[in-house]
């Protein structure tokens, strides 16, 4: 007997990844370049036996790979070797929020989620040469206000190929509708109210078959949950036959952790490490930390470039992507305007390419620049996430749940919130429907004591 390899989701096939796998070696420096040509015959092959054994061959071949000369980066996907290679940016003169305070920025970090995940969720997969026309079309660019269904139109529907009517949007809507990008954030809820502040990787990656079905999880969340009913924990649940393990997904399951260590971004990052240890390494890992450890220095610091020095003094200064935000925040200093900035975004990251498009790395750089371009004004910075495309529901979650922090619920208008009547809706087991304001006072329990 033998599967029918045609059924099988492409997410849980190896070799339907080939080309992602190649390019996602190629970047971590090993020499690959003699097997060029069998990463693109498995890529283009029809999904059946043959592929899957030649997937084989080319994993083996990965595992087996050496690194280039040369390779300027150290990226260790352990905690005890990527602590040593981080330059921690020291937070002083700080107090943490009293209790009043913090709850006050707590709902401001979930409802600013929510409303900068609703944004980018009516446009989820669109390329900016899309984008672009539609937004001018509809007097809506620069992105100023949520997109709607009445902007919609037969001309759009037939001269544009993004798929408008598939998607959702805030004129269609009873309370957020369930997203990826919160329902993480209530799993990690979940998580510390189950395990508490010590939970570990395993705890993590055990909770995900009881929370939702497989079809929620996607990309390297779908092959770590795939390699865990095969027996794989973490560390190697994330590692094994994973083409996307540097990919954007663990970066937004980490805010929760960021919540709930405000003034305390090494132990954010430490909680978000071992989050994203299930699913992912190296830079698919740092940004989580980057994340979760932004978000504990909004809890203290308004002002926007500590925030993210903070979240680098998070991840190994030896890494691709401490390279990438670096580079946005010298040119932020150095004068560089917004639209030479969107100019050197689409030079070097093609969206083109699900690869680029999902990574972690370039969706990491457009959340920096949406927060240093938009100087802490909540609507045009979750703007800026969405108006320039690539992963635009995931990278306006991630704005709007910083400066929600920073700024507190009042620094939302009530135009990005009302239309939620402060309900958060999810498809996870037994939480269908909750308030994003009771979300927040339970996060408030999970402080240190």
């Amino acid at each position: 007997m033998k599967p029918q390899y045609d059924l099988i989701p492409e997410w849980e096939f190896y070799a339907a990844a080939a080309e992602t796998e190649y390019l996602q070696c190629i970047e971590e420096g090993l020499d690959m370049e003699v097997y060029k040509d069998l990463f693109d015959a498995a890529y283009r092959l029809p999904q059946n036996e043959v592929k899957h054994k030649l997937g084989d061959a080319l994993y083996a071949a990965v595992q087996n790979a050496s690194p280039i000369a040369g390779y300027p980066y150290n990226e260790p996907s352990e905690l005890n070797a990527i602590r040593p290679l981080c330059k921690p940016f020291p937070l002083t003169a700080f107090r943490i929020p009293d209790k009043t305070a913090m709850l006050d920025k707590l709902y401001g970090a979930w409802m600013g989620r929510v409303c900068g995940c609703m944004l980018g969720k009516s446009v989820e997969g669109i390329r900016t040469n899309d984008l672009h026309p539609f937004l001018k079309d509809t007097d809506n660019f620069p992105l100023h206000r949520y997109i709607l269904h009445s902007d919609i139109t037969d001309r759009h529907r037939r001269e544009l190929s993004f798929p408008f009517d598939e998607r959702i949007y805030v004129d269609q809507i009873n309370g957020m509708p369930p997203d990826d990008d919160t329902n993480y954030t209530v799993m990690s809820q979940q998580l510390i109210e189950k395990h508490g502040r010590d939970f570990t990787a395993l705890d993590v990656l055990q909770a995900w078959p009881y929370a939702q079905r497989r079809t929620s999880y996607c990309t390297a969340e779908r092959v770590a949950y795939c390699n865990f009913m095969k027996g794989f924990v973490p560390p190697a649940s994330a590692m094994y036959k994973n083409p996307y393990r540097e990919w954007i997904g663990a970066q937004i399951r980490a805010d929760y952790y960021g919540y709930i260590n405000p003034g305390d971004p090494e132990t954010a990052a430490a909680m978000a490490f071992r989050d994203a240890s299930v699913s992912h390494v190296k830079n698919g890992i740092y940004g989580a930390m980057y994340v979760a450890s932004m978000l504990a220095a909004a809890a203290v610091s308004d002002r926007i470039e500590t925030i993210i020095e903070c979240g680098l003094g998070q991840i190994p200064s030896t890494s691709r992507l401490y390279e990438a935000i670096c580079r946005v925040l010298e040119d932020y200093r150095h004068g560089v305007d917004e639209a030479t900035w969107v100019s050197k975004l689409h030079a070097q990251y093609d969206e083109a390419y699900g690869h680029y498009w999902a990574h972690t790395i370039s969706n990491a750089v457009i959340v920096t620049a949406a927060l240093l371009y938009g100087k802490g004004d909540y609507g045009r910075s979750i703007c800026i996430a969405v108006e320039n495309g690539f992963d635009t529901d995931c990278n306006a979650a991630t704005v709007g749940s910083v400066l929600g922090m920073r700024g507190g619920i009042g620094c939302i208008d009530e135009r990005w919130t009302a239309p939620f009547r402060d309900t958060l809706c999810t498809t996870l087991t037994g939480l269908s429907s909750l308030s994003i304001r009771t979300l927040a006072e339970k996060t408030l329990l999970h402080l240190p004591q």
